[in-house]
């Protein structure tokens, strides 16, 4: 039953307002990239919502890579407000296309959110992108298969960038949210004047295969890590990156 609902769900869109916090927005979203934007946005994943709410500060330029419908995006738009700047990066066209469709609805007191489609890795290229069979919020770079994908609908032929490529061509960011599904060690691995020079806070979701990889990455940059997940008055520094990881640069580090 859940096959043949996720199959029906692919090339739905709905318009569904945010929390309030984020002054109940609208944005454009599919259960084709997951089944929980059937119901309420709030509970799609409070987590997010919540570190949206506490990470994003007035005027903040805020990068988002993997951006999917934007519920990271569009929250941080809001919180931002109109002297803000977003950057949401997303490789699968198809959800780029809604993210420009809910761009273009946001009002004057929100910070724009300008769209970029391409993956971002560790160089620059061509890639080959795997559309998840189930959700798309599954979706993949080639060779980092998800056990949540449930195998591949369709691969796309995608634009790949570093981190450091884009601070060639947008403004820098105080913070960046990523969740590319497994790509988070080359994601890093293509941020070095990112890290070392812009130092901006990173929320990024870490696959159990790469933890050590980013671990390592975030310490050689002097990061302090936190659990994103655990209540922010809770947070105490980790040893090693968590599912979601809060880094943030350790002040006058080296």
């Amino acid at each position: 039953m859940r096959s043949i609902i996720e199959r029906l769900s692919r090339q739905i869109v709905l318009r569904r307002k945010l929390p309030a916090e984020f002054g109940r927005r609208q944005i454009y979203v599919s259960p084709g990239s997951a089944l929980r934007y059937w119901g309420k946005i709030d509970g799609v994943d409070p987590k997010l919502l919540h570190n949206a709410d506490k990470l994003v500060r007035p005027n903040d330029v805020v990068w988002d890579i993997g951006a999917n419908v934007g519920l990271f995006a569009f929250s941080a738009a809001a919180k931002a407000g109109a002297g803000g700047t977003i950057l949401a990066v997303e490789a699968d066209a198809w959800l780029v296309n809604l993210l420009m469709r809910s761009s273009g609805i946001q009002d004057s007191m929100s910070a724009p959110v300008r769209v970029l489609s391409a993956a971002v890795s560790d160089s620059i290229g061509v890639a080959s992108f795997h559309i998840a069979g189930r959700g798309r919020a599954s979706n993949h770079l080639d060779g980092l298969q998800n056990s949540q994908a449930g195998g591949t609908q369709q691969i796309q032929s995608v634009l790949t960038v570093t981190l450091d490529w884009l601070l060639n061509h947008f403004p820098p960011p105080n913070l960046v949210k990523i969740d590319v599904e497994g790509a988070e060690s080359l994601v890093l691995a293509g941020a070095e004047r990112l890290l070392s020079q812009i130092r901006p806070r990173i929320l990024c979701e870490v696959n159990a295969k790469s933890t050590e990889a980013v671990t390592k990455v975030f310490k050689h940059y002097g990061y302090l890590l936190e659990d994103a997940d655990a209540d922010t008055a809770e947070r105490r520094p980790l040893d090693h990156a968590a599912w979601n990881t809060l880094a943030s640069p350790i002040p006058q580090f080296g």
